[in-house]
Formats: C-alpha cells, structure tokens, sequence
C-alpha cells in the first residue's frame, strides 16, 4: 500500500527564530499493518466548530501549566474544549490510566504533562510507557530551534529529532532471573523500524532537509541496533535526494555539544532519543522552551519535549511555561485552526525576543505568571486583528 504523506512548510536553517510549521507526516493512514483497510482518519470529536482535547495534567508543574494553557486559549478565542483527566501518581491499580486512553480514543487528540508512577508494585507499570504503547503512538517529534536573544551553548541550531516511542529500551520486559541478577529486555523489530525510518525520510523530503542521521550503537548490540541501522540504510535507498549518514550515540552526544549545526534530522530508537532530547534541548536554552509531539496512526498526543516534571519547582511560580504553551500551538496546528496556531506562537516568539520575558531558567526575572500574561497581551493584540 502506498502512504500519502502530506506537504508542510518549515525552513530548513534559520538565522533567527521563525514560526514553526511542523506537520506530521499524514500518520492517520501510514498503518502499522499493511493489510489493514485504508483509512482516511478517524473522526477527531467536534462539537458545534469545537474540537474536544483530552487533557492530563500530570504531577509536578504539570498541573499549573495547564491553567496557564486554559487561560490564553480563553483570550484567545480558541475553539477548543478540554476533557480534563487527574492520574493519580499513588494508585494501586490503573482505572485511572485506563479511563485516560479511553478519553483520549474518543477525542482523538490529547495534551498532557508528565504523569507520576509512585507505585512501587510492579504491575503497575509507567503511565507515560503505557499510552504511548496503547495508542501505538510510535513516533515522537521534537524541533529544536535557537530563539534570538535567549542565552544558550549555540545560536542558529534548527534540527528535528525522531524518536522510536513504543520498543527498545522500553519495552518494559525485565524479571529477575535468579535473585541479585535482573535481566531486562529490548526489543527492536524490522516492522517499527521500517516505518519509522520511512516517517524520518519523508518528513525531511517534505520539509526540504537535505540530510537523515541514525543514531544507534550497533557496534556494540550487533544484533538489535544492527537491525536498526540496517533497515534505516535500506530505506535511504529510496530517497537518493537526501543525504544519509550514521554516528554512534556516543560520538552523537560529542558533536551535539561541539558542533550541533551539522545535523538536520536525526532518527533513533527510544532509549537514545530521550538523552539526545535532553542534550540538544539544553544547548538551546533548556527543558522549558521545546515541545514534542506523539504520532500514531490514529491518535495524536503533544506535551513538552524533554518530559519532565519539575517537581522541585512545583508551585513556586517559576516554571517556564513556553514548553507547554507551544505543545498547545502544535495541538492546535494538527487540529487545522492555522490562524490560533499562529496566534500562540507569534506571541510566544514576541515575548521571548523582543520583549525578553524571562523566568529562571533562562537567567531572568520573571515568573510563570508574567510570562503568561505577556504572551496574552500579544494573543488579544493578534485576535483583535483576526
């Protein structure tokens, strides 16, 4: 079966920070199973022009951050209704996550924060772990790109990190085979691999990135990582107008930090795509500007890209709310209201480099709040306009 993958605009290098239009790569129909009956996607849950979004606040900064979402969402005139969905982080069993994949099925479309798992019974597996593999939600996307006048390692970094968000290192099969000994499991298949190779060599072909990277260390596990990098090389055959190249993750982790402006799009499987996230995240400014996005062939889930869930500085007013507000914008982007879209993320881009509202962790002044409030600023400016 032939996928369609759809076109969408986003620069290839960038001196300056620009909105961002990242599109997924048409996932509603690019189906795990090739037998499968063709679809044209599901029906995303819309109510009177509104679409429903299933919302899950998550622990930590989690839950101020989507107030903040909630608010500029209501200045903004955005027609969206949240379904809003507590997990508890103590529970012993997983009603809770269960009746969360079943709001996020029903809506479609999801928008959450890091979600706690205290439970040291280990039945009670991780809840991040375990929508991303009920939904099969298989890829995860980040942007990474430099803002003007936030302090950072580099300037100038535009790259696109894909990441394997179902197997690997988290496949979550370990036991302990006699006692002191614990045996844990990764998983690699062609099946994952192929088609997540395929999402990276379309998404560059449609976003006019000229190079594919593979991350991995088959090196060392010959057998799993070399299965990788093998099917990421057999796919390049198909695109020869992309350039594609592999580095182990080592080596990876080195030239991010020394010279991140060589990479364009990067693919990797799970376990290395959460420590490059974190990596490159950091060299352009840290954990609160970056957001990701969740691919499957149905359902489509947005948070913040390095997942963390700053516990330590829950309620004190200091989290950097960009992360979240542009994991909105992306939501937004994928439910097709363009224009609130583009809202969001002018105003975000006006607050940080023009009028250089910062929090902490940017070495500014500014609380979460302040932030916020200028954002809105700017998004009633821009729906005036609308």
């Amino acid at each position: 079966m032939l996928a369609i993958f759809s076109k969408c605009t986003l620069p290839k290098k960038a001196g300056s920070h620009t909105i961002r239009q990242l599109s997924s790569v048409n996932f509603d129909i690019q189906h795990k199973h090739p037998q499968a009956r063709r679809q044209v996607g599901l029906p995303r849950a819309r109510y009177g022009g509104r679409n429903a979004v299933t919302m899950l606040p998550g622990g930590g900064i989690g839950p101020e951050l989507m107030s903040y979402v909630k608010e500029v969402f209501l200045h903004g005139g955005v027609p969206v209704d949240f379904e809003t969905i507590q997990i508890d982080p103590k529970s012993e069993n997983n009603d809770d996550l269960q009746y969360a994949i079943m709001s996020i099925r029903r809506n479609g479309v999801c928008i959450k924060g890091n979600i706690e798992t205290r439970s040291l019974d280990t039945a009670i597996i991780s809840r991040n772990v375990a929508i991303r593999n009920e939904l099969d939600l298989f890829v995860n996307v980040i942007n990474v790109q430099s803002y003007n006048n936030i302090p950072s390692r580099h300037k100038n970094v535009n790259v696109i990190v894909i990441r394997q968000n179902t197997e690997g290192e988290y496949a979550m099969l370990e036991h302990e085979s006699v006692e002191g000994v614990v045996e844990s499991m990764k998983v690699i298949t062609i099946e994952n691999s192929t088609r997540l190779a395929r999402y990276a060599f379309e998404l560059a072909r449609n976003n006019g990135r000229s190079k594919v990277t593979a991350i991995h260390k088959a090196n060392i596990m010959k057998l799993s990582d070399g299965l990788f990098l093998e099917t990421c090389k057999n796919m390049s055959l198909n695109y020869p107008d992309i350039k594609f190249e592999h580095m182990i993750i080592d080596n990876c982790c080195m030239q991010l930090v020394s010279n991140p402006h060589q990479f364009d799009v990067m693919v990797m499987p799970n376990l290395y795509g959460s420590i490059v996230s974190n990596v490159i995240c950091g060299l352009v400014g840290g954990a609160g500007l970056i957001s990701g996005r969740n691919y499957g062939d149905h359902y489509a889930v947005f948070e913040p890209g390095t997942r963390n869930t700053g516990s330590s500085i829950a309620g004190t007013n200091t989290a950097n709310p960009v992360a979240m507000l542009s994991a909105s914008a992306d939501m937004l982007e994928h439910l097709g209201h363009k224009r609130h879209c583009e809202m969001i993320r002018t105003a975000i881009s006006k607050t940080l480099n023009e009028d250089m509202v910062y929090t902490p962790d940017l070495n500014g002044t500014a609380t979460s709040t302040d932030v916020v409030h200028n954002v809105i600023k700017h998004v009633k400016s821009i729906a005036g306009r609308m």
